[in-house]
């Protein structure tokens, strides 16, 4: 059984080194390990709650797509995407906003910190904190509940945000499911071994620091002149380094190979001068990054491939956020007209009357069952069982399962499998019909 991973992108700036190795490249080897269904996402409804600049969040979508193909992100097997092509996302986001209740929301911690910092400058706690920040944890559950993801890979600042949205999921499941889960609780996947890379000046490598190594933008000369502006001590050519202490190691171990890094942490303790170390450094980085930049200019030259390329992946995630929501929607009471005109049209025919599953014996002796519409008309039947429990463990899981999980349709032929067996065939005409029966069997249930 595959474990669906989903991670998104803020699109709000430009990938730096420090993205790279903390996670882009951990992603990416990641999606490649066997039994991982990856979902990569661009978060660029997200980006708007921090950003308001449009031709920034445009260009940051290009060159993060950009960034993660070049850095060898296999699309074909990786669902690639961006978040605002996904049109059942808001609508989930709606829908789990009125299950939510206020009071987890104002435990948010980025929420509590913009109050604290109005409250510290004797301004109104809510001074500027629009509803999209307020929201945002709400959002980023129907990110990850939308396509029913096992894991989350976040940094530790996140986990609240993964605490709230199983709370979340588990508030809807109790309301709608009546016994049964439309989400699965979502697990949190911390990367200790992610790497952390200092930037210039030895802070964590951040935009918001102004201490970033470029990744791709600007060229190899850009890249260069950057590593050759990190801060290093006053020791001179001849006099040994710290390696362990220095910026530059940290930066080199995390491109280099164990032998690699060996060998540079002995020249610097035997006084390899620091001008000389940050050529290596620029070097060693370089080898890596030099096939994906010519990768990356090629993308970011010809747009349209980037576009196929996340057109393709939407089509992908919404073949299954499209039928999800139709189960979701009809869940919460938000069935399709032609449903619930169909509902009601049997309904005055039948005189009230319901459907019914009808259990038998077939001539060979075999137990078989039929589903009866309310007009008696058979919606479907069973294939034969040895022992009547078996056929009556199928009525149950038929009648619990969500239909679109089970059902398979050729040639005109729907076909019911539970577990990898089939338990009934049907035409494919009356699954309408047989929908709106059991949906009806699953309320009465409910009302007992």
């Amino acid at each position: 059984m595959n474990t669906r991973v989903l991670t998104g992108i803020t699109t709000s700036g430009t990938p730096h080194l420090g993205n790279y190795a903390g996670a882009i490249r951990p992603s990416i080897r990641a999606s490649a390990q066997a039994g991982v269904d990856a979902f990569y996402f661009m978060a660029d409804y997200h980006a708007l709650i921090k950003c308001d600049d449009p031709q920034r969040i445009a260009r940051s979508r290009l060159e993060i797509a950009a960034t993660w193909i070049a850095a060898g992100l296999d699309t074909d097997k990786v669902t690639f995407y961006r978040q605002s092509d996904i049109p059942e996302i808001p609508e989930l986001c709606w829908m789990l906003t009125c299950v939510t209740p206020k009071g987890l929301m104002n435990r948010a911690h980025a929420y509590k910190a913009s109050v604290d910092q109005n409250q510290l400058k004797q301004l109104d706690p809510d001074d500027g904190i629009t509803m999209g920040l307020f929201s945002y944890p709400v959002l980023m559950a129907a990110d990850i509940l939308m396509f029913n993801a096992n894991k989350v890979p976040v940094g530790r600042d996140q986990i609240q945000h993964l605490e709230m949205t199983r709370d979340i999921a588990q508030r809807f499941n109790h309301l709608y499911g009546r016994g049964k889960d439309y989400f699965v609780l979502p697990e949190v996947q911390i990367e200790e071994e992610v790497a952390t890379l200092p930037g210039l000046d030895g802070r964590k490598m951040s935009k918001s620091y102004d201490n970033t190594i470029p990744l791709f933008e600007g060229g190899a000369g850009a890249m260069r002149a950057a590593v050759m502006r990190i801060v290093t001590d006053s020791r001179q050519p001849g006099q040994p380094k710290d390696a362990e202490g220095s910026h530059l190691y940290t930066l080199y171990r995390a491109f280099a190979t164990h032998e690699e890094s060996a060998r540079f942490r002995l020249d610097l303790e035997q006084g390899l001068g620091w001008g000389e170390a940050k050529e290596l450094l620029y070097k060693r980085i370089e080898q890596d990054l030099a096939p994906m930049r010519a990768q990356y200019a090629e993308l970011m030259a010809r747009p349209d491939r980037i576009e196929d390329i996340l057109q393709a992946g939407a089509v992908k995630a919404r073949k299954l956020s499209s039928v999800f929501m139709s189960q979701l929607r009809e869940a919460v009471g938000l069935r399709q007209p032609a449903q619930v005109a169909a509902s009601n049209i049997v309904k005055q025919k039948t005189g009230g009357k319901r459907a019914r599953f009808v259990s038998f014996r077939d001539e060979t002796g075999q137990f078989r069952f039929r589903l009866l519409g309310a007009d008696a008309s058979e919606l479907l039947q069973s294939e034969p069982f040895t022992h009547p429990q078996a056929a009556g463990q199928a009525i149950q899981s038929l009648r619990s399962a969500v239909l679109d999980d089970i059902l398979v349709e050729h040639d005109g032929v729907a076909t019911f499998n539970v577990a990898g067996q089939v338990v009934g065939r049907c035409p494919v005409s009356s699954l309408p019909q047989l929908r709106i029966a059991l949906r009806e069997m699953e309320e009465d249930q409910g009302v007992k």
